[in-house]
Order: C-alpha cells, then structure tokens, then sequence
C-alpha cells in the first residue's frame, strides 16, 4: 500500500522517497533541503532525487509512481499539468492556478502551492514591513499569483503590476478573487517608478536577462524582493544592495516553501535550522565555484 504523506505514523525506519520533477532540473537545490532534513528527523531509509520531467510527461510519471514514492516538489514547466492531474487540490493552489507540490494520500494525489509560504517567508524576512503593506510586482507570469496569494496572506490589500504587454488578466483575476485591490501598467509607464517609491515593497518575478535593462527602477524603492537568487546578487540585487535598500532573495522564498514540502511528506515539523544551514552551505559552494 502506498504510504499516506499526511499523517507521521512510524515514518523512521520506513523506506520511502520522493522526487523533484522539472526541466532542467540537474541545478535544483530540492535534494540539498529535503535531504538534510530527512537526516535531521532521522528519517535514513528516506530518499529523494531529481527526475528530469516536462509538463506532458508530468501525468503518466506521477500515475506509475512506485509504492514507496510519497510525494513530488514540482517546478517550472509542469506547475499546472501537476494541478490539473490532482485529485485533490488546496483552495490556495486552485486560485494561484499552480501547484508545486504533489503529495500521495491514500493511493490519490493532493494537490497545494508551498510556493506562497515561501513569499509570507521571504516578506516576514524584511522585520519591518507595515501591516498592510503597499507593493509594486515586476512580471504577470506564473510566479506573479504566488506572490499575490503571499502578498495578500501578508495583510497587503493595493498591489500594482507591471508588465511589458497587456497580458496581466490571469495575475489580475488572481488578486482580485484574493480580495486585492490590484491594478497594471506597462513597464514604460512614465509613472512607474512614483509607483514603486510610494510602494512598501518592490518584487521582481522577472527571470533574468529580461530584468536587466530594468535596474533603474530600483533606485526609488523602500525593500526588494527578488525571486532570483542564482547568481546572487541579482542584478536588481546589486542595484540595491550598493544603494543601502533591504533586499531579500529568492534562496528564503526556496526556503520557506521547502518547509510546507517537508511537513506534508512527512507529516513532522521541518526541521528549519538544518534545512537553513544546508542551503547556505550549497549555495555558498556555488558562489566559490
């Protein structure tokens, strides 16, 4: 029978695994977080991997899982082929429209988006920020809604998006049915960077190279939070960090969201502190390489 993720039972001593499913994904940090923390819960017969996966081989790879797979982190492409092959799928998942976790329970598949507590966590990362605050989103792609839902879960209520096309519907639809006061302009809008210094906090969802030709818009802002975060820093990091503007990376947003993974896997509380050292540890061999 295959293991139910949900609920701890006698999880030590118990072979069981997971896996991470994107493409690429050989520079995923997953298995650096998911590991140490197995080794944390004493979890040893406890394995997980990298599966290299696009969004059409999602369904049939998740279907003939083996009995021991207890759940999937999923990243980019397959966020929405992951929702839309669920049983079931969490009410936050549903409006984000994206999932990145796939968690087995009772032979079905669970559907949620850890995604947006890894932006509450980055946000809460600040120490500072108003309980209602202002925000500034640079991209409407499909990050864009977890940080709505992470935004709003924050006590935001006025989020402005901006984009290079007139293409923020499905971002724009996402915040309002969050309860979110939330409008778009272009990136040109010569109003733009008013916007952002008014704003409690900058995000950037844009991959780069794209959000290079954009780093004067940093200069006006109170806070960034990029969700890159390799290389680090960011081009719109550095930008900042040289102007003495509290930046935050995307490694916390990888952080927090790996915390709900964990827990809905194992049914214990996630380690933190290992999980934290690990990742520093990673991502600190990468910057020496």
């Amino acid at each position: 029978m295959a293991a139910d993720a949900t609920s701890p039972g006698d999880v030590a001593g118990t072979a069981r695994s997971a896996a991470v499913l994107g493409s690429p994904v050989e520079h995923s940090l997953s298995p650096v977080l998911h590991g140490a923390a197995y080794r944390a819960l004493g979890l040893a017969d406890w394995t997980y991997e990298r599966i290299e996966c696009v969004a059409e081989r999602l369904p049939g790879l998740v279907g003939a899982s083996p009995a021991d797979r207890v759940g999937y982190s999923v990243t980019m492409p397959g966020k929405v082929a992951a929702l839309e092959f669920a049983n079931e799928v969490s009410e936050r998942a549903r409006i984000v429209a994206s999932a990145n976790t796939l968690v087995r329970r009772n032979g079905d598949w669970y559907a949620d988006c850890t995604d947006v507590d890894g932006v509450t966590g980055a946000l809460a990362e600040f120490g500072d920020l108003p309980a209602e605050p202002s925000a500034v989103v640079l991209g409407v792609g499909g990050t864009a809604r977890p940080v709505l839902a992470g935004l709003a879960a924050a006590g935001a209520t006025r989020v402005l998006l901006a984009s290079r096309r007139d293409n923020a519907g499905p971002a724009l639809e996402c915040g309002r049915e969050l309860g979110l006061e939330v409008r778009d302009v272009r990136l040109d809008d010569p109003a733009l960077p008013d916007a952002i210094g008014a704003a409690d906090v900058l995000v950037n969802t844009i991959p780069e190279p794209g959000v290079r030709e954009l780093t004067g818009l940093v200069a006006g802002a109170r806070r960034l939070f990029d969700v890159l975060y390799d290389p680090w820093p960011t081009a719109l990091g550095a930008v900042a960090g040289d102007a003495g503007i509290p930046v935050v990376g995307g490694d916390v947003m990888l952080l927090n969201q790996a915390f709900g993974q964990v827990e809905l896997f194992t049914g214990l509380p996630a380690p933190r502190r290992e999980m934290a050292a690990a990742l520093a540890d990673a991502l600190g061999r990468r910057s020496d390489a």
